[in-house]
Order: structure tokens, then sequence, then C-alpha cells
């Protein structure tokens, strides 16, 4: 079985990556305005990610299809059953995390998001590929929806959502997470204190770079 490259769900993502292609945050004139410098440090805000995202509560601001592919992979190989993902935005990365939950036979895929008008484009997503049975959608700040009810143990985490945030986010769920469980982090060069983390031993991970923009981390026990 493999719900990834199937109907429903494969023309739902070609649709979604095709219309994200349409779309740059570089669009929104207070983004282009930006040099590089401002960016990262807007990026590693812990205070003003909140405006910044709201800016964009129109852009997909999705992961790569190879990333994507990654996720499915990662998760389905690894055949896990619980997953944590931090920023949801119109459920990209959730159909591929929530396909691979139902190829490995069932499981629960928790997400987060705070724009409110993403949570309805992303529930209508899943519902579109017929997996949102799989998928509950916390509406809201992350630290505040991913601090509570969450499973006994974690197989795998996403982090895509305020970079300046995955320290904090990582801290909600560490206790945990099951000795082997992954963690993809999205754009994570914008994450220094994270990274320094995940990539010590000492800290209980093994961590590596992932093609351009992903850090792949493991828990080590």
């Amino acid at each position: 079985m493999n719900t990834l490259t199937t109907t429903p769900l494969a023309p739902l993502l070609e649709r979604l990556f095709a219309q994200a292609d349409e779309t740059s945050p570089m669009d929104l004139p207070a983004a282009a305005a930006l040099t590089p410098e401002d960016l990262a440090r807007l990026m590693r805000s812990k205070t003003h990610y909140v405006d910044f995202y709201g800016q964009m509560k129109d852009m997909p601001l999705a992961v790569s299809r190879e990333t994507g592919v990654l996720l499915y992979m990662l998760a389905r190989g690894a055949k896990v059953r619980t997953i944590v993902e931090f920023g949801t935005s119109f459920g990209i990365s959730t159909l591929h995390l929530a396909a691979a939950l139902r190829d490995n036979g069932g499981g629960r895929l928790i997400t987060s998001e705070f724009e409110p008008s993403k949570v309805a484009r992303a529930r209508d997503n899943l519902t579109a590929g017929g997996l949102i049975d799989l998928v509950e959608i916390r509406e809201g700040d992350a630290l505040q929806t991913l601090a509570v009810d969450l499973p006994e143990t974690i197989d795998l985490v996403l982090l895509d959502g305020a970079k300046a945030l995955y320290p904090e986010i990582l801290d909600l769920l560490e206790s945990r997470l099951r000795p082997g469980a992954l963690i993809v982090a999205d754009n994570a060069d914008y994450a220094p204190d994270y990274l320094a983390r995940v990539r010590s031993p000492a800290a209980g991970y093994l961590s590596t770079p992932f093609a351009e923009d992903v850090e792949l981390s493991m828990r080590l026990g």
C-alpha cells in the first residue's frame, strides 16, 4: 500500500505544490525590503515572529517536494505511530506524514498552527486527501497547544514553525521522545541554539545536516 503516490493524495499534492511554486514570501513588500541580515535577525527573534508570520497567512510556506518525500520515507521506514508537528501551514508536510501513518496501519499526528485561516485550509486539504481521521490540528500558540495531552511516547517530530522557538518546542517534547525517535527541523540554520543542542551527543542526540535546509536528528535515549 502506498498512499503517497495514489489517488486522491498524489494529485492533491501535485496541485498544492504547483500553487506553492507560484508564491513566495518575497512577493510581499515587507519581506522584499529585508536584507539577508535583516531576515536572519527576524527569523531568530523570539518576539517579532507573530507579526512576521501573520503577514504570510496566505503563503503556503511549504516544505520542498524532496523534504516531503523524505518525511514519508522516514516515518514509513521507522514504522512510526506517533508524530508531533510544529507549524501546519496549509498541511503539505502533514499530508506526507499522515500518509505514512496510514500505510503503517494507523497512528496519531498532532500538529499546531496559530493562524486560523491556515488551520481551515489544512483541515480541508487533509479531508480531501482522506487523512483527516489521523490528524489532530491544534490552533494557537504551540508553546501552549503542545504543552498538554501529548502521547506517552513520540516517534517523530517535525519542526517547521517559527525557527526561534525550536529549542522551546523541543523542551516540551523531549521527555516523551523514545530512544531512536527522529526529529526533522526545516530551515534550522535560522535556529543556531537548536543546532548546537542537537549536534551535541552529550545532550543526547545524533544529528546531521540533510540536503540544503534540513537538520535530521535522532534521540539517543
